[in-house]
């Protein structure tokens, strides 16, 4: 069990670590847990020796009744003073690490972005920028982005182990925090409270740019938004055919992305459902049987009788023309 338990602890994900810090919140998160680590360490290592000690020195040597002794003065300050020394040397840099991840306000006065977590899927607004999008999170590299936290249905959890820890999303509450990048990649981030059978696949990416290149994606973000709105609604006269499957089967859900995730840049995306690899045969298998693939997602399934398969080759082209580069 032992060798089991040792071998499964090496299982995981890649960039879904907490011990990999890549943000200023991680790393002075994973200082508390080395300093935590370490204050148990050093307890296990003195009980074990005194315990070992103790066995040998006092191992019962024959059928005598040993001395009774009553309780230590000594003995009682010791385990009662070490205990308390320990906890003030971890309470000290706890406190003032929950201080400075609690500066969400500050964070929020370079950059602001509204997370809105639903069954399953994440929703990020860019409320300066006027920018809605859904399943990636795209930041500015070496600045505290303050992040504002709500749901629309249940309790769900936002995590993103390399940049931060964990902070719940409640309906009808609104919670904060800051992310930090040290450095431009993609980070993964989980739904880290038990929401409902998809749970478990309720993933997201985090995205950090340079401040150029974020810049340069929330401008073309905004001009390809505003140019689906004018193109697909203000004249709809002139569709392609995949065009208008969007317009008639997906736009009122997925046109704004406060319902459904906004597939302004989806041509661009690594994953499908946030957590499939975005190809032609699963977006089909997506947009037939959404249950089949995340079990309680609210996106109805397309059959046959709604959309042909000539209608969904059609959609599929149009979908990954949905492209910011």
């Amino acid at each position: 069990m032992m060798m089991f338990a040792l071998l499964l602890s090496g299982c995981g994900v890649e960039g879904l670590s907490a011990l990999k810090p890549m943000g200023e919140g991680a790393e002075i998160q994973l200082r508390i847990i080395l300093i935590s680590l370490a204050i148990m360490l050093f307890v296990l290592v003195i009980v074990t020796i005194i315990y070992v000690y103790v066995l040998m020195k006092f191992r019962r040597k024959d059928e005598s009744i040993p001395k009774q002794v009553e309780g230590s003065s000594t003995l009682e300050m010791i385990w009662t003073v070490v205990p308390i020394i320990l906890l003030i040397i971890l309470a000290v840099p706890t406190i003032t690490t929950t201080v400075e991840l609690a500066k969400a306000k500050e964070a929020k006065k370079e950059e602001e972005i509204n997370v809105t977590a639903n069954l399953y899927w994440w929703e990020f607004e860019y409320p300066n920028a006027g920018v809605v999008t859904g399943q990636e999170l795209v930041i500015p590299v070496g600045k505290r982005v303050g992040i504002n936290l709500t749901s629309k249905d249940v309790i769900h959890s936002f995590w993103v182990p390399a940049l931060s820890g964990k902070t719940d999303t409640n309906p009808g509450l609104d919670n904060e925090m800051w992310l930090h990048a040290n450095e431009p990649g993609t980070f993964y981030g989980k739904c880290a409270e038990l929401c409902g059978p998809s749970h478990a696949l309720m993933d997201f990416k985090v995205i950090a740019l340079e401040q150029e290149e974020y810049d340069q994606w929330l401008e073309d973000m905004k001009a390809q938004q505003d140019a689906n709105t004018e193109n697909l609604v203000a004249d709809n006269q002139n569709l392609t055919t995949g065009e208008a499957v969007y317009v008639e089967s997906c736009l009122s859900c997925h046109g704004g992305g406060k319902v459904a995730p906004s597939l302004t840049n989806f041509g661009d995306r690594e994953w499908l459902a946030g957590y499939l690899e975005n190809n032609e045969e699963k977006l089909k298998e997506w947009i037939r049987d959404p249950q089949e693939l995340k079990q309680g997602a609210l996106m109805p399934g397309f059959g046959e009788g709604q959309i042909s398969d000539e209608e969904l080759d059609a959609l599929v082209d149009f979908l990954y023309d949905q492209k910011i580069d």
